[in-house]
C-alpha cells in the first residue's frame, strides 16, 4: 500500500514539473514573439522608393553669351544627342556641330556660337535615349489661345491639349506665315488629357511680353509608346526659351513632366 502511495505521489511530482517546464518555455516563446513583434513595428519594411528620373540639359543651336569664363555651351560634349528633322522625319542621333567663337555689339559680351551640321530642334545631354527615327504628330496648329483646345491621335489614344487664361486684348499681325491672330495673355495654363482621364496641368505663365506659348514638337522621343512635347515659351521678346516635356518622367496619376529648360537673353 505505502509503495502505491509514493508510486503515485511521484507522478504527480513530474506531471508537475513538466506543467512548471512547459509553461516556462511556452512564456519564452511568448516573449520572444512579443520581441520580434516590436521588432518588426519599429523597424517596417521600407516603402518602394519612386525612381529618380535622369536630369537632362538641352541646348539650341544657337549663339550664347559669356558671364566671365561661364557659357552654357561649355557643358557641349560629343557625347550629346540631336533630335533633328531631315527629309520630313525626326530622328535622334549623335550631335554633329562645331564652335565659334562671336561678339555681341547689343551686349558687349563675347559668345560662343552652336553651328549644327543637322537641322536640330534640340540638343539633349545626359541622356540614355535610343537613337533612330522617332514617331511624331503632324502639327495642324502651332499656338493654343485660351479656351481653344488641340486634339490628336497617338497609339490608341485621342489626347487633348486644353489652354486657359485671360485675353487682355486681340489683334490681327502679319508673319512670315501671313496675317494672324495675337492676343495678349495672363494667367496663361495649359492642360493635357487622355481619353476620359483626368487632366494635366503642365505649363503655367502668369504673364508675356509680346510673346506667347508655341507648340513646336509632339512626338515619342523617350520610346515609351506616350508622346512627348516641346513648346516655346518666351516670356519676354527678348528671349527665348525652350521647354521639353517627357511621359517617361510623368508622375502617377499624370501625363508628362518637364524634363529639361533652356533660356537664352539677347537684351541689350
Amino acid at each position: 500500500m505505502k509503495k502505491t502511495i509514493w508510486t503515485f505521489l511521484s507522478l504527480i511530482v513530474i506531471i508537475s514539473c513538466k506543467d512548471k517546464s512547459q509553461e516556462t518555455k511556452n512564456k519564452g516563446v511568448q516573449h520572444r514573439n512579443e520581441v520580434q513583434s516590436d521588432k518588426k513595428s519599429a523597424d517596417p519594411k521600407p516603402d518602394l522608393v519612386e525612381e529618380k528620373n535622369e536630369t537632362l540639359e538641352i541646348l539650341l543651336p544657337k549663339e550664347y553669351r559669356d558671364f566671365g569664363k561661364e557659357n552654357d555651351v561649355n557643358g557641349l560634349t560629343n557625347k550629346w544627342l540631336d533630335l533633328y528633322q531631315k527629309n520630313g522625319k525626326y530622328y535622334v542621333g549623335k550631335a554633329d556641330y562645331t564652335i565659334s567663337r562671336g561678339y555681341s555689339e547689343c551686349s558687349g559680351d563675347s559668345t560662343r556660337i552652336i553651328n549644327s551640321k543637322n537641322m536640330s530642334l534640340l540638343l539633349i545631354g545626359n541622356s540614355r535615349l535610343a537613337q533612330g527615327e522617332i514617331e511624331t504628330v503632324k502639327l495642324v496648329k502651332n499656338k493654343i489661345w485660351p479656351k481653344e483646345k488641340l486634339k490628336f491621335g497617338f497609339g490608341h489614344k485621342e489626347y487633348t491639349l486644353r489652354a486657359e487664361g485671360k485675353v487682355l486684348s486681340s489683334e490681327k499681325v502679319h508673319t512670315d506665315n501671313g496675317e494672324e491672330l495675337y492676343q495678349n495673355v495672363k494667367d496663361y495654363k495649359l492642360y493635357l488629357s487622355a481619353n476620359n482621364s483626368s487632366e494635366t496641368l503642365f505649363l503655367e505663365e502668369e504673364s508675356f511680353n509680346d510673346t506667347f506659348v508655341e507648340l513646336l514638337f509632339i512626338g515619342d522621343i523617350d520610346r515609351d509608346g506616350k508622346p512627348d512635347f516641346i513648346f516655346g515659351a518666351n516670356r519676354d521678346y527678348e528671349e527665348e526659351r525652350v521647354i521639353l516635356y517627357l511621359s517617361s518622367q510623368a508622375k502617377k496619376g499624370k501625363l508628362i513632366k518637364k524634363a529639361a529648360e533652356i533660356a537664352i537673353q539677347f537684351d541689350c
